[in-house]
């Protein structure tokens, strides 16, 4: 069989799925902006930058908290959730990796109650397909048991340490030494989840603007002289000044994820930490093989490596990602193998925090280069999980970008970082600049955390 026809099937065997469909049909929220609109219609309290999960779960959240007030999300794409938060393998992370005590841990075990629950109030498919971590080798035993109780301090629900025969019981197809089981870790289209707190945000009176790029953030021409307590709405943001795309508003919050450094930048914030894209590059079992996993078989991780490796994830509609590599990315948005943005590759490799990290991993770096362009090689990785997997098993499928947050020193920002700037327009502006993994599990506890911020910082 042709690669392009095992393409065809492949995404045949998606499209036929009920609930595939129904995520993509029910929640159909983009309200495009319209040039027509009225000089008041044109002026919010809060104007939410970033139509991702996180910006989005914000914009719910404010208007929850806050109905008698004016809200607005500007998108530069045509859609909302067109990046990272519909870009990714779509698993409900129960907490089990993060440091005990720290935000992370905290927002991704109430963040995963939360979102189950908010899935079965709105009829958002979902499956807890559960997943296994295994140990393959011996050394990576010790490792296996800290995650274990790292796992039981951060309060994650029913893990459980099993031996092999368990885990062939749970993963027929699967080998390993010992693994931690985690019946709550699900599966979910994010991307859905996103267009439904679109369809929540403007049911109960907010606006949706798409194909809007912030382009620069002024005072309000009113404003300039200095008067800007008197004046209501002292920020403009402005897009394509061509189509008269322009809000007046109070204040600005910025959820720009592979954006957020340089629309930081725009209200006079630093860029760091800047963002440096990677691409994961993940395979697709052939639909005929898809009965191999039933759920999420995941490595123990390496602290000495940047990145997790290879995993296996079942998807809600029915087809199965092996993935991903963790490649420097030669486009910020580009999902394909040889996609290629002169500007944002100058713009990565001259950091020095780039250069730094790929000195550092210059071995890791360089192996997963070759997985993802040799398939072969990435399926020898996820072979040491699935001795029965087959390079006639899998075919190219779909990638993500990742915005990963870099200090200087190329060291990988792991938490939270809020920025407001300085002088007139910078201190209307609050930067949600770094939303780390797991921030599509976690983005309702985020939304609350950022809103929290939001009327601490703005007096709301």
């Amino acid at each position: 069989m042709s690669a392009s026809v095992g393409n065809r099937r492949v995404w045949n065997f998606v499209l036929k799925h009920r609930a595939f469909k129904t995520c993509a049909n029910t929640f159909g929220c983009q309200r495009l902006y319209s040039s027509t609109e009225d000089d008041k219609s044109k002026e919010y309290d809060i104007v939410i930058v970033g139509g991702g999960i996180v910006g989005m779960a914000t914009a719910r959240e404010l208007i929850l908290r806050h109905p008698g007030l004016k809200f607005a999300v500007v998108e530069k794409e045509h859609k909302l959730a067109a990046h990272q938060s519909g870009h990714n393998s779509g698993v409900i992370h129960a907490g089990i990796y993060y440091k005990p005590g720290s935000l992370k841990a905290k927002l991704c075990v109430e963040g995963l109650k939360l979102m189950y629950e908010y899935c079965d109030k709105n009829n958002i498919p979902y499956k807890k397909c559960g997943k296994l971590i295994v140990a393959t080798e011996k050394d990576e035993i010790p490792r296996l048991d800290a995650l274990f109780e790292r796992g039981q301090e951060n309060g994650v629900r029913d893990l459980r340490v099993i031996g092999p025969h368990e885990i062939r019981d749970i993963e027929p197809n699967c080998v390993g030494l010992k693994a931690v089981h985690s019946p709550h870790t699900g599966i979910i289209d994010y991307g859905c989840v996103t267009e439904s707190y679109g369809k929540f945000f403007q049911e109960h009176g907010g606006s949706v603007f798409t194909n809007w790029a912030v382009r620069k953030f002024s005072l309000t021409p009113e404003g300039r002289s200095g008067d800007l307590e008197g004046n209501k709405f002292p920020i403009t943001v402005i897009g394509d000044e061509s189509k008269n795309q322009m809000l007046r508003c109070r204040y600005v919050v910025t959820c720009a994820g592979l954006q957020s450094d340089r629309i930081a930048e725009l209200s006079g914030c630093s860029r760091e930490p800047r963002v440096v894209p990677f691409r994961g590059d993940y395979l697709l079992l052939k639909p005929e093989k898809s009965n191999m996993v039933n759920g999420n078989i995941y490595p123990v991780p390496n602290p000495a490596l940047p990145f997790l490796g290879v995993h296996f994830t079942p998807r809600v509609d029915g087809s199965v990602w092996l993935g991903p590599t963790a490649v420097l990315a030669f486009k910020r948005e580009g999902y394909h193998l040889l996609d290629f943005n002169l500007a944002d590759t100058f713009d990565a490799l001259k950091y020095r925090g780039t250069r730094k990290i790929a000195m550092k991993h210059l071995g890791f770096g360089m192996s997963e280069m070759w997985r993802a362009f040799f398939m072969s090689a990435q399926v020898r990785q996820l072979q040491r999980f699935v001795p029965t997997l087959k390079r006639a098993d899998v075919i190219r499928g779909p990638a993500g970008v990742r915005a990963q947050a870099l200090s200087n020193d190329g060291s990988l920002v792991d938490d939270f970082v809020f920025d407001v700037g300085e002088g007139d327009v910078g201190k209307r502006v609050l930067h949600v600049r770094n939303s780390p993994s797991p921030a599509a599990t976690s983005s309702i506890a985020i939304a609350n955390m950022v809103v929290d911020k939001i009327d601490k910082t703005f007096h709301l």
